[in-house]
């Protein structure tokens, strides 16, 4: 849930990357954090576990600068890729403003990337949110690799909604700007329509 701070004047918004185990959650925001300005940037927290590199989150304020007067920050979050941390999936979903799924191209991976997105709205329902009314991107990632399905399928098998998808290869950096972009831009939108509905409502 987006957090106003009139004192402060700034905006925080969460952001989190969902997806399956090992699909570039993590590694997108090590890229994030790696060529972000120093300035805009706090500092990236991460536990790797045996099995799984994020057994928490990753937590990254970052910065985009000044809408409309008000400062806007972004707290990116990952959430743990094996299902047996279901639980903190479910916790760090909590109050999101906006989502990533990161899913892994290559063919063998497609039954966990569906799993994974079920996951996701199964969780988000018991916090009885649809996730239609989410602000969200599909990531293809690691598109380099010769077992990598095309993007007409992938988004056939898990892009019913029609998000806006992204490619990517994380491990290089390649795509993942263009997708926290894309995502920060949808957020901001849904801000500005809640304001403006919450703007006309009648006053009793």
């Amino acid at each position: 849930m987006v957090q106003i701070n009139f004192a402060n004047k700034e905006i925080q918004c969460k952001v989190v990357y969902y997806g399956p185990g090992m699909s570039g959650k993590t590694t997108n925001l090590e890229v994030v954090h790696q060529k972000a300005p120093p300035s805009s940037k706090g500092d990236l927290t991460s536990i790797a576990t045996e099995g799984d590199r994020t057994l928490f989150f990753d937590f990254m304020p970052l910065d985009l600068g000044n809408i409309a007067g008000i400062k806007t920050k972004f707290q990116l979050y990952t959430v743990p890729g094996q299902v047996y941390y279901n639980s903190t999936r479910k916790l760090v979903l909590q109050g999101v403003d906006g989502i990533v799924f990161v899913a892994d191209s290559q063919a063998d991976k497609i039954q966990e990337n569906i799993d994974a997105f079920e996951n996701l709205n199964a969780n988000l329902r018991e916090y009885g949110r649809e996730i239609e009314a989410i602000p969200l991107v599909m990531q293809w990632n690691k598109r380099d690799l010769p077992t990598a399905l095309s993007v007409e399928e992938l988004d056939q098998r898990l892009n019913s909604m029609g998000a806006p998808s992204f490619e990517a290869v994380a491990s290089t950096g390649e795509g993942v700007f263009p997708t926290l972009k894309a995502l920060a831009s949808l957020v901001l939108e849904s801000i500005n329509r809640e304001k403006q509905s919450a703007s006309t409502m009648p006053r009793s």
